[in-house]
């Protein structure tokens, strides 16, 4: 069975004339005749009757008008529907992402997606790079959205974002706060927390230290929250280490503060890693250009 002509069919029950129907559709009448006899021979049955006046519908013509509507609407919500998955309004994402990326990065752009394309379901699940890559390799994740680590992996295409300045802070109320200047010196014997998730990020630390001739950070909690991590940081005189963009959220639910050390300079990348030469859906790439916007944004950020 054509869709064109269950099409004319409706426009020849409409008008309940040949001639005219056929100047509607801009077709010649034997062409219009030889659409309704495939129509019928289709359905088996005759769908109009010839009258005086033209023709009008058989007993099994109303029944088969009565479903064209519905199968035109189901028409329209399959374009729609196509128009929609092609465009990237909807559509379901898996996304691995990093603790860090969260409030600043990862946050405002699922909201970007999510008020711009409210069919799309997103899933995020925080994990380790290691733990996500295989996750992704084995497709159980559509894209990571995490820190870039010194190697690329195996397999996998990485698309630098931004840039994450990364910083010393500390409870307002430890010994080094009120000091204008905290120098590496100072830093040597504080104790440290550090995420489960920085395992990309430590080797940079080290570095800092053993640059300028200190011994390596002694770290006596390790987590995989950095809500603990913060509220450990604020009640105590452990040292933290935060990008300073997401510092400043921190800020704003702990006593906290930067420490100005000058001589810590370490910056981390981040990112949006997928599987090589993996398919990238419609609503995967409408993500990653919001990730590039929302990126933008806050790197133009004073």
């Amino acid at each position: 069975m054509d869709f064109r002509d269950i099409e004319y069919f409706a426009v020849l029950a409409e008008h309940g004339h040949v001639g005219r129907a056929a100047e509607t559709l801009g077709l010649s009448q034997p062409a219009l005749s030889l659409s309704l006899r495939r129509l019928e021979q289709a359905v088996s049955a005759r769908l109009f009757k010839r009258t005086a006046k033209g023709i009008e519908l058989t007993d099994a013509g109303s029944t088969l008008l009565s479903q064209v509507q519905r199968l035109r609407l189901a028409r329209d919500d399959v374009l729609r529907e196509v128009a929609d998955l092609s465009r990237g309004h909807t559509g379901t994402l898996r996304i691995g992402a990093h603790p860090g990326v969260i409030e600043n990065l990862l946050g405002p752009t699922c909201s970007a997606m999510l008020n711009s394309a409210p069919n799309v379901a997103l899933t995020v699940i925080v994990e380790a790079n290691d733990e996500a890559v295989i996750a992704l390799r084995e497709g159980r994740m559509d894209l990571i959205v995490s820190i870039i680590p010194p190697a690329p992996y195996l397999d996998v295409t990485q698309e630098h974002l931004m840039d994450d300045t990364m910083v010393v802070f500390a409870a307002a109320s430890h010994r080094l706060a009120k000091k204008k200047l905290v120098t590496m010196d100072d830093l040597e014997d504080e104790r440290w927390t550090a995420t489960a998730f920085s395992a990309h990020t430590w080797p940079l630390y080290k570095l800092a230290f053993q640059n300028s001739g200190k011994k390596t950070p002694r770290i006596v909690v390790q987590t995989t929250s950095l809500s603990f991590r913060d509220q450990l940081v604020a009640s105590t005189d452990l040292l933290g280490t935060s990008s300073k963009r997401l510092l400043q959220q921190i800020k704003t639910r702990h006593d906290v503060v930067e420490l100005p050390v000058k001589e810590f300079k370490v910056n981390r990348g981040v990112g949006v890693f997928q599987r090589k030469d993996a398919y990238l859906s419609p609503v995967a790439r409408r993500f990653i250009e919001l990730l590039r916007a929302t990126a933008q944004q806050l790197s133009s950020a004073p």
